[in-house]
């Protein structure tokens, strides 16, 4: 059997036995505390069979179901929520099966578009005052995850032409400019935090991410992706540069290709030179194969081919790295090997013809790692539906293997845009 087949026969076995919400076995806090998180709840079991019914895989009953049993209760809105959680989760999975499906869901979408937008708005007054204000920002003010880039992709789709999503783009613009701390030079999106959010005793100045799931990478993956759309604001072009040159300045050689830190710190950034470090896992959400993707995009964007092949060929050295993929240790989406082999096939998608065929070929090892030869499909989905750690969800767990196997194991485009909330395409 080979790898393709194999991780298939894995997505269908994760897919068969998260048929029904009234029968699947999911851990309680699945539909009670983690019930409208994208990252772990059942928004994100409900992409998997939407992306599955679209590509002809699976039947829209279950899709349907499951949306069902997301809208039970009524999603959180407002300040509470966030692009992975209640309504704007819960908007982004709706809008990839009525993408599918034009007569329905389209009233709840035209609720969950109003309020967005209010929601965006008022981010981006607080973000404004506080840069006017000289103060660094908070890392969920920007990121993927939590923060406006994160609506921006939503917005990408759903409302081009809004004022929400030219004041994010704007917004964004207004992050790569410069700003004064401590009597240093720091990028806008410096934070005060450490890597979680939260204060950081190892981090006592705070630090500038460059990760595309909290960092800058995603700034810069938005800013690509919309000027590949055709969209574009004052200083948009330079934006990209300014944070191109920046990880010009930072990237590293690991003598099988060109690296990127996970961050820059004070200390670092006063001395002008990274610290000695151990390989990083070269993750979606950190580290050089997300952040390598996100640089292609902007080289698309900006029609420089030589920019392009370097981060296509810093992809490929990531993956294929031994004393990376030694640190690579689960197999979800977020950080692990499907995720990689995921983030491997959207690059194939635009690479340019010299590296294309690197880039595939460094596939089918990825998914043998998520699905070793021998194994049988349905004993490894419930072995991965019963780790509690990693669980049924969409960011670490079996719905988003699944989701992510299945585009590099059929050799084709994912089906609907469930994976524009990553910001890789």
């Amino acid at each position: 059997m080979t790898a393709h087949r194999g991780a298939l026969d894995l997505a269908h076995a994760i897919a068969d036995l998260l048929a029904d919400p009234e029968t699947a076995p999911v851990w309680p806090r699945t539909v009670a505390a983690d019930r409208q998180h994208l990252a772990y709840g059942l928004p994100g079991i409900a992409l998997l069979h939407i992306e599955r019914a679209a590509a002809e895989l699976g039947p829209w009953q279950r899709a349907h179901a499951w949306l069902a049993a997301a809208a039970r209760q009524p999603f959180t809105s407002g300040p509470d929520s966030h692009p992975f959680y209640g309504a704007p989760a819960f908007a982004h999975v709706l809008s990839c099966a009525a993408d599918h499906l034009p007569r329905s869901y389209g009233r709840a979408l035209t609720t969950l578009d109003a309020q967005m937008a209010k929601d965006v708005h008022r981010r981006l007054d607080a973000a404004h005052r506080r840069i006017d204000a000289g103060q660094l920002a908070e890392r969920a003010e920007f990121d993927v995850i939590r923060g406006l880039t994160g609506y921006g992709a939503f917005l990408l789709r759903r409302n081009v032409n809004s004022s929400a999503l030219q004041g994010v783009l704007d917004y964004c613009v207004r992050l790569t400019e410069p700003l004064t701390d401590r009597g240093d030079t720091v990028p806008g999106w410096w934070t005060s935090e450490g890597p979680s959010g939260r204060p950081d005793e190892r981090l006592p100045h705070g630090h500038a991410n460059t990760g595309l799931a909290h960092g800058i990478g995603g700034v810069l993956a938005l800013l690509a992706i919309a000027a590949r759309h055709g969209t574009r604001v004052e200083g948009h072009h330079r934006a990209m540069r300014t944070i191109l040159a920046w990880l010009d300045c930072w990237q590293e050689e690991t003598g099988t290709g060109h690296a990127w830190p996970y961050w820059v710190t004070r200390a670092e950034l006063r001395n002008g030179r990274l610290a000695p470090a151990a390989p990083r896992r070269p993750s979606w959400c950190y580290g050089t194969a997300g952040l390598a993707r996100a640089q292609q995009l902007a080289a698309l964007a900006l029609g420089d081919t030589r920019r392009q092949i370097g981060a296509e060929k810093a992809v490929v050295a990531a993956l294929t790295d031994p004393a990376q993929l030694k640190v690579t240790t689960d197999h979800g989406l977020c950080h692990g090997f499907a995720g990689l082999a995921h983030v491997a096939s959207r690059t194939a998608d635009d690479a340019h013809p010299t590296t294309v065929g690197q880039l595939r070929t460094a596939i089918p090892p990825l998914l043998s790692a998520v699905y070793p030869r021998g194994n049988h499909p349905i004993a490894t989905a419930t072995t991965v539906l019963r780790d509690e750690e990693a669980g049924p969800g969409f960011l670490n767990g079996a719905a988003g293997i699944a989701l992510a196997i299945t585009a590099p194991a059929t050799a084709t485009s994912p089906r609907t845009a469930w994976d524009a909330c990553l910001l890789i395409a």
